[in-house]
């Protein structure tokens, strides 16, 4: 069983898929572990600490040849998995919502992908959940660059010279990174707020020491699985409503709303930022689907003409390289376990089980998700005619067969053309997928 970690080729990507220490807790399960040189720099993971904890170092092509499994933050390119095994597993984020042509060239390996975001909200799936380790960092994070940038003490402090009030910070979501967010924000002594549209997030905001704030129109909006179901609009009017005469008053608000597969929704406009006072900041953290406040530029640091700051990260966790990395080894690391016959020290997957089956979108050379739609070029081929002698008819019979049905497509002899072959169906395991989502429904969540 031969376990490969490749370093992350994504521009900005600073995190790695292991660490020395998932490295010698798969090696003690029997794993020999290959690691492509350098794969830990950026978080500050040295070669010879995997050397140390068992793993071999070498290019991306050994490390890969002959894998079983390879281990990865951000979906790796079909060409860099060219020589692994056949069948081997390819576990990490995969990001397949508006990817799903490289969902289906991955497909066309014959590699098995494995969607970690995928993981169901279950309890004995709490230490796999990628999602939150990330999240929880990103919350943390979005405090500690909105604090370096309001210029302005968060704490009240009382001096000599009169009283410095604390900074008001507003929470928008609060879900795994929001209520981070607030616990941050708190120790640095602001006062807090937050809002969420589930009822039952108000225990945990108050939990925290911050108020929580939700519209007398808002009853409840929880969904499945912990998430939140979609607003109505008369519910949006009235959310609109109370945030519009929230944030005016607020030096810092964070936003975190995430829907998977869908554009991020809008929480705050272009109105409301004006309304803010000159210096206040605003970190949205769901920059990367388009971004929860309406003047959000991914990546980009926004001064609006009211003096208003607008921050986009888009990889906040990678900005904690080594935090993030260990927490996401070790999610990465738990799954594996459970794939794995301990005492026969070899891979023994079973297909049936709720995690594997939740995430897995590719095996035996087809998407077999219900939630990702393979793309119409790969969904349908059309059968190559048989072959036959290179005559004017046997052509003219091809173009029928290749061509749009036009006029000039048909054959000009008289007699009837040979009869098209209908599209092969669609590859095994790529039918088309039901209306309702999966275990994960695409509802409202917290930002990565």
């Amino acid at each position: 069983m031969k376990i490969a970690v490749l370093r992350e080729r994504v521009e900005g990507e600073t995190r790695v898929a292991a660490t020395p220490e998932t490295v010698a807790r798969l090696v003690a399960l029997g794993a020999e572990f290959a690691v492509e040189t350098d794969a830990g720099a950026k978080a500050r993971f040295p070669d010879a600490d995997y050397a140390a904890a068992g793993a071999t170092l070498g290019t991306a092509a050994a490390v890969t040849k002959g894998a079983n499994v390879v281990l990865t933050v951000r979906r790796p390119q079909a060409a860099s998995l060219k020589s692994v095994a056949a069948g081997a597993l390819v576990i990490g984020g995969m990001d397949p919502f508006g990817h799903e042509a490289d969902i289906a060239a991955l497909a066309d390996t014959g590699v098995t992908l494995v969607a970690m975001e995928f993981m169901p909200r279950i309890t004995r799936a709490q230490v796999m959940d990628i999602l939150s380790s990330q999240a929880n960092l990103a919350g943390y994070q979005a405090v500690i660059d909105a604090a370096g940038v309001f210029e302005r003490a968060m704490p009240m402090m009382m001096t000599a010279a009169g009283t410095v009030r604390p900074a008001k910070v507003f929470v928008m979501g609060a879900g795994v990174a929001g209520l981070q967010a607030i616990a941050t924000a708190r120790r640095l002594g602001a006062m807090v707020t937050a809002t969420d549209v589930r009822a039952a997030a108000g225990e945990q905001v108050e939990s925290l020491g911050a108020k929580f704030v939700m519209t007398e129109a808002l009853k409840d909006a929880s969904g499945s699985g912990g998430y939140a179901r979609e607003l109505t609009d008369a519910e949006k009017a009235a959310q609109s409503e109370l945030v519009a005469g929230h944030i005016s008053k607020q030096d810092i608000v964070i936003t975190t709303a995430l829907i998977p597969g869908r554009p991020a929704p809008q929480l705050v406009t272009a109105a409301m930022v004006a309304s803010m006072a000159p210096g206040s900041v605003v970190v949205d953290l769901a920059a990367e689907r388009g971004g929860n406040v309406a003047l959000t530029k991914p990546d980009e640091v926004v001064v609006t003409d009211n003096g208003v700051t607008i921050l986009g990260p888009t990889n906040m966790a990678g900005r904690l390289a080594t935090s993030a990395s260990q927490l996401y080894a070790r999610n990465l690391a738990a799954f594996l376990e459970t794939l794995i016959d301990k005492s026969e020290k070899t891979l023994a997957i079973d297909w049936e089980d709720e995690l594997v089956k939740a995430t897995v979108l590719t095996r035996d050379g087809a998407i077999v998700h219900p939630n990702i739609k393979a793309p119409k070029a790969a969904a349908a081929k059309p059968t190559k005619p048989a072959a036959a002698a290179k005559s004017a008819a046997s052509k003219s019979a091809t173009t029928s067969l290749t061509a749009p049905k036009t006029a000039a497509a048909k054959p000009a002899a008289a007699k009837k053309p040979a009869t098209a072959k209908k599209p092969a169906a669609r590859k095994a395991g790529a039918a088309k997928p039901a209306a309702a989502s999966r275990a994960r429904k695409p509802a409202t969540k917290e930002s990565k």
